[in-house]
C-alpha cells in the first residue's frame, strides 16, 4: 500500500509507525485510519521487527483527534461505521503480538488518547496534553475511550475526564496512571528507543504470551485468569527460547533467543 498520511519504517529491530499530517496536527481521518491498519499489519508480518513505536510527526501533536471536517457530515449509520472502523484499528494494536509503545510527543486528544490507550506502554513528552473532549462537540469517545480509559485509570476518573472534556498535562496523566513515564521532550525518542531495546532483549514468544495473558485475563474471573496464565506458561515452557533462556542463566551467559 502506498501511504499518503503515515510513515512506516524499520530501524534495526524496531518498527516505526508515524502519523504524517503535521499541518493538521496529525488528526485522524478515514484514509489515515486505513493506512494505520495496513502499516501495523505489515510490521506484524515482518519477522525482523520485535517492537513497534507509534508516534506523530513534528513537535506539536501525537494525534490531535479526529478530523472534524469528516465528523460534521456523519449520520447514525455512518457514525456507527466510523466508530467500528476505528475500534478495529485499536483492537489490532491492543492485541498485537509484539509490544507497541506510544511515544506521545504533543497533543493526544480524542482519538489520539484512544490510540495511545490501545498501545501496551505509553511514554509522554513533558509537553504532552491528553484528554477526551468529545462531549464539547456533542459526541462521545468512539474508538474505545469509554472502555479502555475506565479500565486503566478507574471508572470515577475516567468519567470525570470524559464528562468534563478536560485536557490534562503529562504530569497529571502520569499521576492517574494514564501514561507510564514522562520524559523531557528532547529525550523522548532516545528514551523510547532505550525502552524498546530493553524489551527486545527478552524472548519474543514470551512477550507475546505475556501480552495475551494480561489482555485476555482482565475480563475473566481471577480463577479463569489464573488458568489462562498456567496454559500460556506451559506453552512458553515448550519453546526453544525457554530452553535457551534457562540454560543461558545457568551457564551465566547472554541468551540468544530465536522466537521459536
Amino acid at each position: 500500500m502506498v501511504y499518503e498520511n503515515i510513515l512506516v519504517k524499520q530501524e534495526k529491530n524496531i518498527g516505526w509507525v508515524i502519523i504524517n499530517r503535521p499541518e493538521k496536527l496529525n488528526a485522524l481521518n478515514a484514509q489515515t485510519i486505513k493506512e494505520l491498519y495496513s502499516g501495523f499489519l505489515s510490521l506484524r508480518e515482518n519477522r525482523e521487527v520485535k517492537v513497534v513505536i507509534l508516534t506523530g510527526q513534528g513537535d506539536k501533536a501525537f494525534i490531535a483527534g479526529a478530523d472534524i471536517n469528516e465528523l460534521v457530515h456523519l449520520d447514525y449509520n455512518q457514525g456507527k461505521d466510523y466508530a467500528l472502523e476505528g475500534q478495529e484499528l485499536t483492537k489490532l494494536i491492543e492485541n498485537y503480538p509484539k509490544p507497541v509503545i506510544a511515544a506521545i510527543n504533543g497533543y493526544a486528544l480524542g482519538g489520539g488518547t484512544e490510540m495511545a490507550l490501545a498501545c501496551h506502554i505509553r511514554i509522554a513528552s513533558d509537553r504532552a496534553k491528553m484528554g477526551q473532549p468529545e462531549v464539547k462537540l456533542g459526541l462521545i469517545p468512539g474508538f474505545g475511550g469509554t472502555q479502555r480509559l475506565a479500565r486503566l485509570v478507574g471508572k470515577g476518573k475516567a468519567l470525570e475526564l470524559i464528562l468534563t472534556g478536560r485536557v490534562i498535562s503529562a504530569e497529571e496523566a502520569l499521576a492517574i496512571g494514564l501514561v507510564n513515564r514522562v520524559v523531557p521532550h528532547e529525550e523522548l525518542t532516545s528514551k523510547v528507543v532505550e525502552l524498546a531495546e530493553e524489551i527486545m532483549a527478552n524472548a519474543p514468544l514470551a512477550l507475546r504470551f505475556a501480552i495475551q495473558a494480561v489482555n485476555q485475563g482482565l475480563d475473566k474471573s481471577l480463577e479463569d485468569g489464573l488458568l489462562l496464565e498456567a496454559e500460556l506458561f506451559g506453552k512458553a515452557c515448550a519453546t526453544e527460547d525457554s530452553q535457551e533462556g534457562t540454560k543461558a542463566f545457568l551457564e551465566k551467559r547472554k541468551a540468544e533467543f530465536k522466537g521459536q
